[in-house]
């Protein structure tokens, strides 16, 4: 019993704490990172990626090693995980985070954006940085941002050509605040569920449909029950590289150095990846038999507008929202 004991903490210090602060000794230094999303995704390969280069920056000096389908938890508990430094990196959507850190909120108000320029103008500019550092009173340090594309409504019964056929229907989303008042007020029934619970949820009924990207409803395999997805592109919402600010101080200079560097090439690469990826997702979504609805957004914009109101009440979210709008 002692021996297992002993085999089962030293288990848990390398999953979850990649051996730092575990009293294990090593000449190398490895940084877990734990995500909830498929190997095959964009996402992934991008935090793939961003490995490889800090091995190689470091000459094998740094090592990430990466987790992926929720093996070491959902979004909230690998957040959770990272403010106690028990893990070093993770990735979440950008609405995960509007509860720690509250100037995430801006990312999920829907039609934000103008399009993917002006989106990648406001996420690699002061903006971007500005929320990236946010979440640090929170013990959660942003790295950098990986597209995720634009989220749309996919259903089980019925596509959705406008905001009055959500009316009446369950519709999973993201734990946010902000997502859950953008349903209501398109006039459907906000369902936030975990993303590993959904595709269960979709089988049995709990919910009538959900909403993302291509390439997630694609590689959760969501459209052997969702047979309409309708490109409404609500939102634009980026995934965040986040980092433990327990285990960035353990770092040197140094290796620190390696990983933003590493990060910042790996967006890069993986914008590219993603665009490629989602239009082969909804290629491949066609041929699996999923209708592909193209509606006229100018409703869905309309039906939202309570939405932008509400934040008039928060001035210092209401700027930023703002400051978003106007970047050139």
């Amino acid at each position: 019993m002692k021996r297992f004991s002993i085999l089962g903490w030293l288990f848990v210090c390398l999953v979850l704490g990649g051996g730092m602060g575990c009293g294990l000794k090593s000449d190398v230094t490895v940084v877990k990172l734990g995500h909830g999303l498929d190997p095959s995704h964009p996402v992934h390969q991008g935090m793939t990626f961003m490995a490889e280069k800090v091995t190689e920056k470091s000459a094998g000096r740094m090592r990430i090693d990466i987790y992926p389908s929720q093996q070491l938890g959902t979004e909230r508990e690998l957040l959770e995980l990272l403010q106690l430094g028990s893990l070093g990196m993770t990735k979440v959507t950008a609405a995960v985070l509007e509860s720690f850190a509250p100037q995430y909120k801006a990312f999920s108000v829907p039609y934000l954006f103008r399009d993917r320029d002006h989106h990648f103008r406001v996420l690699e500019g002061e903006i971007g940085t500005e929320l990236l550092l946010a979440g640090q009173a929170y013990w959660l340090r942003g790295l950098a941002y990986y597209d995720a594309g634009s989220r749309s409504f996919y259903t089980k019964s019925a596509p959705i050509h406008s905001p009055t056929d959500l009316v009446g229907l369950k519709i999973r989303t993201l734990e946010s605040k902000t997502q859950v008042d953008m349903l209501q007020a398109m006039g459907g029934s906000a369902t936030p569920i975990s993303w590993g619970e959904l595709y269960t949820a979709l089988q049995q009924g709990v919910v009538d449909g959900a909403e993302n990207n291509p390439p997630s409803f694609l590689t959760a395999r969501h459209y052997e029950v969702c047979k309409y997805y309708s490109l409404d592109e609500h939102t634009t919402i980026p995934d965040v590289l986040l980092i433990s600010t327990i285990v960035w101080e353990t770092l040197t200079p140094q290796e620190q150095a390696w990983l933003q560097e590493a990060a910042d090439e790996s967006v890069q690469y993986q914008k590219q990846l993603w665009q490629v990826a989602s239009d082969a997702a909804l290629e491949e979504l066609a041929n699996n038999g999923v209708e592909i609805v193209r509606p006229d957004k100018a409703p869905f914009v309309a039906s939202v507008q309570s939405v932008y109101e509400s934040f008039r009440a928060d001035p210092v979210l209401y700027d930023l929202i703002q400051r978003i709008q106007q970047t050139p």
